[in-house]
């Protein structure tokens, strides 16, 4: 029994949390550490805000450079979870700054350029957090509508944007793409596979392992991808280490391309469901996923739970999860904007 929860628990760690390994290197010019090509239609600064806890959060924020307005719809836009916003998430928001939009890529507390220590803990309180102090941010510039402020979650942080929606009512409307529910795949595992027998064993392992790290005065590390592939590994890890640990998507602040997730960050999640008052959003949700991504049932679920016509679930015909990263034939990037636009006005 204590080698198949060993490998459970190793299954969970790796692939809820995503972590990195090795290292390794991107080409970059001296002014451009994004992993997607610079555009020429957007201007992008960074910023500083701090949360609501005092932890000083940095993002890049993007405007358009042809100046049409006094003021702009907003859209602060975080993950995927133990990415950084030099990955998907600014891939995102330079798009949507094409588009006509400011928008905010942000590091979530204790990850990136962000501050919050120790380094590489995830906690579904903070992390819901981080969207509304991006919120209060954009709420607070001149060049920015306050009543036209969204957010667009990817990844774990999909779970995060939709529990945020459900509490801070500034925010008019939610995009989540490719969405993890971070707490229901800690305490439940992937497919609600473990049991309660089984989840009370791995909180005896993570509870054991907080004295030890008391007593050593440092965090043990989660397991992580492995540094190559055999290709015996679930096709959603191959493409997991095919995004974050090729030239494709890594980067070096990344966890999930050069770091390790803390073990105990699982605690919190196992305990708290970020998705209960998410029945309770009145503010528009667009929820987009990949056919093919195996976390696919998560977004399905999550969208049965929410009320009103100013709802939708779109499937991407030959998606899989991390298609949605940075796959600009499969992200529906015409539509994000048409919801935005539709929402934001």
């Amino acid at each position: 029994m204590k080698n198949i929860l060993s490998k459970v628990i190793s299954v969970c760690m790796i692939c809820t949390l995503m972590i990195g390994g090795s290292l390794m290197s991107i080409a970059k010019n001296n002014d451009w550490d994004k992993t997607f090509a610079k555009s020429d239609k957007v201007d992008v600064k960074k910023v500083h805000f701090k949360n609501r806890y005092g932890i000083e959060l940095t993002g890049d924020l993007y405007t358009p450079k042809e100046k049409s307005r006094m003021q702009y719809p907003a859209v602060a836009i975080s993950g995927p979870f133990g990415a950084v916003k030099e990955q998907a998430s600014g891939l995102y928001a330079q798009t949507l700054a094409e588009r006509g939009f400011i928008t905010l890529a942000f590091d979530p507390s204790y990850t990136g350029e962000s501050g919050g220590e120790p380094r590489n803990v995830a906690s579904p309180d903070i992390n819901t957090e981080d969207f509304s102090a991006a919120v209060d941010y954009l709420s607070c510039r001149k060049d920015v509508d306050p009543a036209k402020i969204g957010i667009l979650g990817i990844c774990g942080f999909g779970g995060m944007g939709l529990n945020a929606a459900a509490m801070d009512t500034r925010i008019k409307a939610t995009v989540t793409s490719t969405m993890y529910d971070m707490s229901r795949v800690n305490a439940n595992g992937y497919f609600d596979s473990m049991d309660e027998k089984a989840r009370y064993e791995l909180r005896e392992k993570l509870n054991a392992q907080r004295t030890e790290d008391f007593k050593n005065g440092t965090y043990a590390e989660a397991d992580g991808l492995p540094d190559k592939l055999t290709g015996e590994e679930p096709q959603f890890v191959q493409d997991y280490f095919n995004y974050y640990k090729t030239s494709r998507g890594f980067h070096e602040r990344s966890i999930n391309s050069n770091g390790h997730w803390n073990m105990t960050s699982s605690l919190s999640f196992m305990n708290m469901p970020i998705l209960t008052y998410s029945n309770e959003i009145k503010n528009a949700v667009l929820m987009i996923h990949g056919e093919k991504a195996h976390s696919r049932y998560f977004s399905e679920d999550a969208f049965k739970k929410l009320k009103g016509a100013n709802k939708e679930l779109l499937i991407i015909d030959g998606a899989s999860h991390v298609d949605l990263y940075d796959n600009l034939e499969k992200i529906p990037f015409d539509k994000i904007t048409e919801f935005f636009n539709e929402n934001l006005k």
